[in-house]
C-alpha cells in the first residue's frame, strides 16, 4: 500500500464517541515530551473534560534534541522539556499528579532485553493501580527509533497484560506518499477534537524548545516542521488497531 493511500484511509476512518475510543482511564505513552500533545492532545483534553483524566507517561528525557548546544547542556534541556510537558498538559486540563516521567535516554529507548522488560512491568503496574484498560502508543509506522520502542512497549502490554491497544500516528503522517508500505487497509477510529483544537494548538506551542526560537546555538538542533503541525493540528485524531 502506498503511503498516500494509507494517509487517505486514515482520514476516512469512522468517527466514534470518546467512550468507544477511551473507556475509563486511558494510559498514554509518549516517546518524548511533545508527542503526547501532537498525537493525543485532543484526546487528553476530551478525557479531562469528561471527568476521566488519563495517565500520561513520557518515556525519554528529551535531552538529545540539541546535542551541540553549549547554552543548553543535557541536564538543563532535560529539565526544560519536563517543564514544557507539564505546561502543555496543564493547557489540556491534566494535573502533574497524572504525569509520569521514565527518564530513558533520548534516542536510546530500549527495544528489548532487561531494561525493556522492566519498563513494561512498571507500566503494567501503573495501569493496574489506575484502572487503565486501554493503552495508547505511537504507530509502528512512525520512522523513529524511540517511537518504535514505545510501540513495542504498548504491544507488550497488549499481548502479555491484556490491555487494549490503540496507536496514534505522529511521524507516520510525513512518510513520502510514493513510499510502498507493508501495510493493508487500516482499522481504527477517529475522534472529533474540534472543540479542543485551540487547546491542542496551545499545548503543542508550550514545547518551545522544539520550535527553533529558544535554543539558537545549535544549527543541527531539532525543530518541529510546519508540515507535521499541519497534519496533526486538525479537527480529528486517528487511533489505529494493532
Amino acid at each position: 500500500m502506498k503511503a498516500a493511500s494509507l494517509h487517505a484511509a486514515w482520514r476516512g476512518l469512522p468517527l466514534a464517541p470518546l467512550p468507544d475510543i477511551a473507556p475509563g482511564t486511558a494510559l498514554i505513552l509518549a516517546p518524548h515530551a511533545d508527542d503526547e500533545s501532537l498525537g493525543c492532545g485532543g484526546l487528553i483534553a476530551a478525557c479531562c473534560q469528561a471527568g476521566h483524566p488519563p495517565i500520561v507517561v513520557i518515556v525519554t528525557d528529551g535531552a538529545a534534541s540539541h546535542p551541540h548546544s553549549r547554552q543548553w547542556p543535557a541536564a538543563r534541556l532535560r529539565q526544560q522539556r519536563r517543564q514544557e510537558a507539564l505546561r502543555a498538559l496543564a493547557c489540556l486540563g491534566l494535573g502533574p499528579e497524572r504525569v509520569v516521567f521514565l527518564n530513558q535516554p533520548d534516542a536510546g529507548a530500549a527495544h528489548e532485553g532487561a531494561v525493556f522488560d522492566h519498563l513494561v512491568r512498571e507500566l503494567a503496574s501503573l495501569a493496574t493501580r489506575h484502572g487503565c484498560s486501554t493503552v495508547f502508543a505511537p504507530s509502528r509506522l512512525d520512522p523513529h527509533c524511540d517511537h518504535e520502542a514505545v510501540w513495542k512497549m504498548g504491544l507488550a502490554l497488549h499481548q502479555f497484560h491484556a490491555l487494549r491497544l490503540l496507536a496514534y500516528p505522529v511521524w507516520g503522517w510525513l512518510v513520502a506518499g510514493e513510499t510502498d508500505l507493508d501495510h493493508g487497509p487500516p482499522v481504527g477510529l477517529r475522534l472529533d477534537i474540534s472543540p479542543y483544537r485551540a487547546l491542542k494548538a496551545r499545548a503543542v506551542s508550550a514545547h518551545e524548545s522544539q520550535y527553533g526560537g529558544l535554543i539558537t546555538d545549535d544549527p543541527t538542533g531539532f525543530s518541529l516542521p510546519a508540515s507535521l503541525l499541519a497534519a496533526l493540528i486538525t479537527d480529528f485524531e486517528v487511533f489505529l488497531a494493532p
